[in-house]
């Protein structure tokens, strides 16, 4: 793969993860105490022109 492949694929996952936190953080604050609860999660990619999707699942433990 080439350099420039592999500098675009990393800045996309790199605004993938950071806006991803900013809205789960974000939707956490709304959501009040959440302390003791799990909030299961999951994230499907998908690229327009490949046949591509790709599904992550994970949980989420909430906070005070």
């Amino acid at each position: 793969m080439s350099d420039d492949f592999n500098m675009s694929m990393r800045k996309f996952l790199k605004q993938v993860g950071v806006t991803s936190q900013q809205a789960i953080e974000e939707a956490m604050r709304n959501a009040g105490d959440t302390s003791g609860r799990k909030f299961e999660a999951k994230v499907v990619l998908t690229v327009d022109g490949l046949d591509l999707e790709h599904t992550v699942t994970g949980t989420i433990e909430g906070q005070s």
